[in-house]
């Protein structure tokens, strides 16, 4: 379980430049501040991930995450809402490029990952961390996503600053839906089928 203090420990740690595996709703993973090019450049060195490769944004709060992409338009931002929180990444127009970016078609657009953990049980307290996080799986990159912290390769436990026991998760990683048409014609893909089904998404989606 997850205690207040755990979660003040980790904003700390990633306050401070440090890297952290900590547990989501599906998998354990690993978070850095998304403005410490170092922090994120040591993430990707502990997974063995080619730095080209994006790692998704995460907030612990929908609010916040919504609070912080006043560029959305209404028809994604409702998607987000419905969809949010839970064991989902959302691709999302970059902001600075806006839905479609220069092309016509909006799968050419720059995509921003957007995920926002469920937290509830033994991980509600961390719906309390203020600050979002670069994350990816705290796996080697091609590994099998960690379900415990013993999954978790012994390298990446002894490269990082704070490490987080929430006992097993559900083991399964978010499901990637690609919303960057969704604004403008209602269109979305999975990229990854996940932790939600299809079923799910097409149901919450339309």
């Amino acid at each position: 379980m997850i205690t207040t203090a755990d979660a003040a420990a980790f904003s700390l740690t990633i306050a401070s430049g440090g890297v952290a595996v900590f547990p989501a709703d599906t998998v354990y993973g690993l978070a850095a501040a998304p403005d410490d090019l170092a922090a994120v450049a040591r993430l990707y060195e502990l997974k063995g991930r080619q730095p080209t490769k994006p790692a998704a944004l995460m907030f612990f709060d929908r609010d916040r995450a919504l609070a912080a992409l006043p560029e959305l338009g209404p028809r994604t931002r409702g998607a987000a809402e419905r969809l949010l929180p839970g064991g989902v990444t959302l691709l999302l127009p970059q902001p600075e490029t806006g839905e479609g970016g220069t092309g016509a078609d909006p799968a050419d657009a720059p995509a921003l990952g957007l995920r926002v953990p469920l937290l509830d049980g033994p991980l509600a307290a961390l719906a309390g961390v203020e600050l979002a996080v670069v994350q990816s799986s705290a796996n080697l990159a091609g590994g099998p996503d960690p379900r415990t912290l013993a999954d978790v390769p012994q390298a990446i436990r002894d490269g990082v600053d704070l490490v987080l026991d929430a006992g097993p998760l559900p083991g399964t990683s978010s499901t990637v839906i690609d919303l960057r048409g969704y604004e403008r014609a209602g269109t979305w893909t999975i990229v990854r089928a996940g932790a939600v089904s299809a079923q799910r998404v097409a149901q919450t989606l339309g």
